[in-house]
């Protein structure tokens, strides 16, 4: 099957200028030592984006931020936790642009602001908060009507930027990867709100690759996860005009729901222990909300023998360094 249209869709899409080059590939011979054997491992580094401490939300707001631009914004809003990485992101994006930006965050206001939190006040970004999930969309609903009531033009991004277009980030990305070797054989990444997943799933579809992408879950059970991909894929597939084609890769999606354990952001002796292996291997930093949970997926998969030895498996890094020091 040919993709053709749907790939020059893809590389038609306008960006921001906020990723730059190709992230790093490295080996990670001395993990795949310590665990024994098994599969190579390599490591994509995306928490090496230059940009705004980097991250996986830089890729998609590089996307997600243009569109604003384009449609006139003055300011963008979003939600997140008081550590949110994507939070963060986009007060960077707004501060690059030159627009204002309002963060809807829920949780108390520290009295002392770390990690991300120190960031988004440096960078000038506005916060509201509020005191839970739930509350978050509707406030910045209402803050989004207050500003067009005063004749401001925002722009407002859900939850990590996992759109459709903030997806097709990391459908680009794949294409980023197939130019720096041969296509590994399992990708393994954190998973949250989807968007990564849907946009690496459509990705590898569009190019005919056959890796698998195995999503570990940073807080939501793996059938939520799944759903949230396939729609995901679903909005891709539309945006490129696939008429689709595209959708079979949703079926794809492998979520792995065993490593949240108390809860989000709680950490667990596998993830304590995925930091310490990481750093103390290759020099490998691992945020304790996402990143380590997901290295302790991989870990653990390994040791299982859940890989074959002759495999190539790829952990693809997607940031969140800031919350090491929160």
């Amino acid at each position: 099957m040919s993709f053709g249209q749907e790939i020059a869709a893809l590389d038609a899409l306008p960006s921001a200028g906020l990723v730059g080059g190709p992230t790093p590939v490295a080996e990670m011979s001395r993990l795949r030592a310590a665990l024994g054997g098994g599969p190579r491992l390599l490591v994509k580094r995306d928490d090496a984006l230059p940009f705004g401490f980097g991250g996986n939300k830089v890729r998609k707001l590089d996307l997600v931020a243009a569109r604003a631009q384009a449609d006139g914004a003055d300011t963008l809003l979003t939600v997140g936790g008081v550590q949110s990485n994507h939070a963060r992101a986009t007060a960077a994006a707004a501060a690059r642009l030159g627009l204002r930006c309002i963060l809807v965050l829920n949780g108390a206001r520290p009295d002392r602001a770390t990690g991300n939190a120190l960031l988004e006040g440096l960078l000038g970004a506005e916060i509201r908060y509020v005191a839970s999930r739930a509350e978050r969309a509707p406030a910045m609903r209402a803050e989004a009507d207050r500003l067009r009531a005063q004749g401001r033009r925002p722009y407002e991004i859900p939850l990590g930027a996992s759109t459709p277009l903030g997806s097709m980030a990391y459908a680009r990305a794949v294409a980023e990867l197939a130019g720096q070797g041969p296509a590994p054989d399992v990708i393994v990444h954190a998973s949250s709100s989807g968007g990564t997943q849907a946009g690496l799933l459509a990705g590898i579809a569009l190019l005919g690759l056959p890796t698998r992408v195995l999503g570990i879950s940073a807080d939501d059970p793996a059938p939520a996860l799944s759903e949230l991909i396939a729609g995901l894929v679903s909005g891709i597939d539309d945006a490129l005009g696939g008429g689709g084609r595209l959708r079979a890769a949703a079926a794809r999606a492998e979520v792995d729901d065993g490593f949240v354990g108390e809860g989000y952001g709680i950490p667990t002796p596998a993830s304590r222990e995925a930091i310490e292996l990481a750093a103390r291997t290759e020099a490998l930093f691992l945020d304790p909300t996402y990143t380590a949970k997901a290295m302790a997926g991989l870990i653990a998969h390994v040791r299982a023998g859940r890989f074959r030895s002759d495999e190539t498996v790829l952990f693809w890094h997607t940031g969140g360094l800031p919350g090491l020091f929160a």
